[in-house]
């Protein structure tokens, strides 16, 4: 673990753990990079190399004002691959990081990897555009950032609700929603105005890496149309559905998910 500069002023926290083949995690909103703890926890067995990271404006990262789009974040994530000299990396994207993710493999033409996992990726766009009739309607995120600035403990209790599918235990609520307490107000804010923003669409074609689509068929958050959307617009790509599972893909069939999962890294991808 340590820290590592991806501007002045401005340092990503890390986690690095295990030796192997490296797996890089990027965490959703409002998330961090302890999301991915039963994943991170098991992989090191299998061989793999498992580093998370904290974006901008959350976990225990610094919080700079500005920076709080997928181009920058997507630059933030490439200082931390040539910082910690990795390569043939899978990178693995859940919700707000899967569409970094995806920015990534266009902005900096999928540098360094081998292989990209979309975790109930907030792609091709979290909000509904022209033409793209699926997810949140842009007011709806609106009332997210006015909640966000009232009442954030209360805005990420109510959302929070929204992940799982599955039933979790009070003492496991409590946990993630902490981990959402732990980002910044204005990460918190700006994260949110980039998943109402942005828009993915023009990165797909951009991926020439073999991609998994994880994705759970009762998703509240980020609706299983979009796995549909980038199974599409990603040529080659392996879908893997979830019947059980809501937002919260890396937990709902914990088991599940980690077994899929690691099949498609091993390179024994069949759906």
């Amino acid at each position: 673990m340590g820290y590592i500069t991806v501007e002045s002023g401005v340092n990503l926290y890390f986690e690095d753990i295990g030796e192997g083949k490296p797996v890089l995690f990027l965490h959703g909103w409002p998330l961090n990079g302890r999301q991915f703890e039963y994943q991170t926890g098991v992989l090191p067995y299998y061989g793999f190399r498992c580093i998370t990271i904290d974006f901008r404006g959350f976990g225990n990262s610094d919080n700079p004002w500005q920076g709080y789009n997928y181009d920058r974040m997507s630059d933030d994530v490439r200082n931390v691959i040539e910082r910690l000299q990795l390569n043939e990396v899978t990178l693995a994207g859940f919700s707000m990081g899967g569409a970094v993710a995806l920015r990534y493999m266009r902005r900096h033409a999928g540098s360094r990897i081998s292989k990209l996992a979309l975790l109930a990726a907030a792609a091709p766009s979290f909000t509904q555009k022209p033409g793209y009739p699926y997810g949140m309607k842009p007011e709806e995120v609106n009332k997210l950032i006015e909640q966000t600035f009232r009442d954030r403990p209360k805005m990420l209790a109510e959302f929070g609700k929204k992940f799982f599918a599955s039933d979790v235990t009070p003492a496991f609520r409590q946990w993630f929603q902490s981990l959402g307490l732990q980002a910044s107000l204005h990460g918190t804010v700006g994260g949110a105005a980039a998943l109402r923003d942005e828009d993915m669409r023009a990165d797909l074609a951009a991926v020439r890496v073999p991609t998994g689509i994880f994705h759970g068929k009762l998703d509240q958050i980020c609706p299983y149309e979009f796995a549909l959307e980038l199974h599409k617009g990603i040529p080659g790509s392996l879908l893997y559905p979830f019947e059980k599972s809501g937002h919260a893909i890396f937990y709902d069939e914990l088991e599940r998910f980690n077994a899929t999962f690691l099949q498609f890294i091993s390179d024994r991808n069949r759906p």
